[in-house]
């Protein structure tokens, strides 16, 4: 599990370093919407990455930092190279999309892509750095990683105290938002209803929840690409998202997109398909609990994508 100093440490770790994310409020849905698509380099990824960065020694940073990454975590990791100086690698899915790719590039990284899913490059990215003995920093898989993305409920539980006994509904892929959020929570007095979202197209946290088990899970392609691919085997994020995590919900691709068009109509917010999904579930009515805390995690969508959409669902 995540101490309770850690939590806190992060907080004081990224203070300055990372955006306060807006927090708006919609009085006729009753939602909370927490818009991480305005973090720096448009993803909740940058506050897990940073603060996994500026805890390790100098020689750490030296030997050189690999991840792997659908494109938004490796923008967090490449920004936090460049803060300490430190050379990235990052392996990414040849299908990765390109907005993702030439962002992470245009942060210093290098970027090697790889056939086949996020999954192969997760595993091409821990050989590599367990043959050039440098630095993982794992997406999800590490204490101080899960800490960062807890920051991101600290600040909405400053700004809005009320939240505390909210709904709250969160993406998940690998578990270090989901994680770090709900550990976030049950250091309140009163713990809030934790819920997951991930889309149907690759449900694996969801197999791991409900059934121990991801093996007979698809990977299929989806709109919500930073959600896609399986779990690291013996990942911490399991255990907690177990504990403290009410339930996983999923989300149909359809859902997605419709929530993706529904963000940019309503509240004028263009956001990705991972971060859609918490809106997806509130707009099919799969969370009916209010008030809710919806975090949208990120913003960083291939623009024809988005073109695509906007058309497909105009009224």
């Amino acid at each position: 599990m995540i101490p309770v100093e850690w939590l806190s440490a992060a907080e004081e770790r990224l203070n300055g370093k990372i955006h306060r994310t807006p927090l708006t409020y919609d009085a006729e849905r009753g939602l909370y919407i927490k818009w991480e698509n305005h973090q720096k380099t448009g993803s909740f990824k940058a506050r897990g990455a940073l603060n996994k960065v500026l805890t390790l020694e100098d020689w750490e940073r030296e030997m050189g930092l690999v991840t792997a990454s659908a494109g938004n975590h490796g923008q967090g990791v490449a920004l936090a190279g460049k803060l300490v100086g430190a050379p990235v690698r990052v392996f990414a899915s040849k299908d990765a999309p390109a907005v993702k790719i030439e962002a992470m590039r245009a942060l210093g990284a290098e970027v090697e892509l790889v056939e086949g899913g996020y999954h192969d490059a997760e595993e091409a990215g821990l050989v590599y750095a367990k043959r050039n003995d440098a630095t993982w920093v794992s997406p999800y898989n590490d204490g101080h990683v899960v800490a960062g993305q807890g920051t991101a409920a600290s600040e909405v539980l400053q700004d809005q105290p009320e939240t505390a006994t909210a709904t709250w509904i969160v993406p998940v892929s690998g578990g270090g938002l989901l994680a770090g959020i709900s550990a976030a929570l049950r250091n309140q007095a009163k713990p809030a209803r934790v819920i997951g979202v991930q889309v149907a197209a690759s449900a694996f946290m969801h197999g791991l929840f409900y059934r121990n088990t991801q093996e007979d899970v698809e990977d299929l392609p989806t709109l919500a690409d930073g959600l896609a691919g399986a779990v690291e085997d013996g990942s911490i994020t399991v255990p907690i998202i177990r504990k403290y995590v009410d339930e996983i919900l999923l989300i149909s691709e359809e859902e997605v997109a419709e929530a993706v068009a529904f963000a940019w109509t309503e509240y004028g917010e263009k956001i990705e398909g991972s971060g859609a999904v918490g809106l997806a579930a509130i707009l099919r009515e799969k969370v009916t609990q209010r008030p809710a805390v919806v975090v949208v995690s990120g913003g960083n969508v291939q623009p024809e994508i988005h073109a695509e959409i906007l058309v497909r669902y105009e009224k």
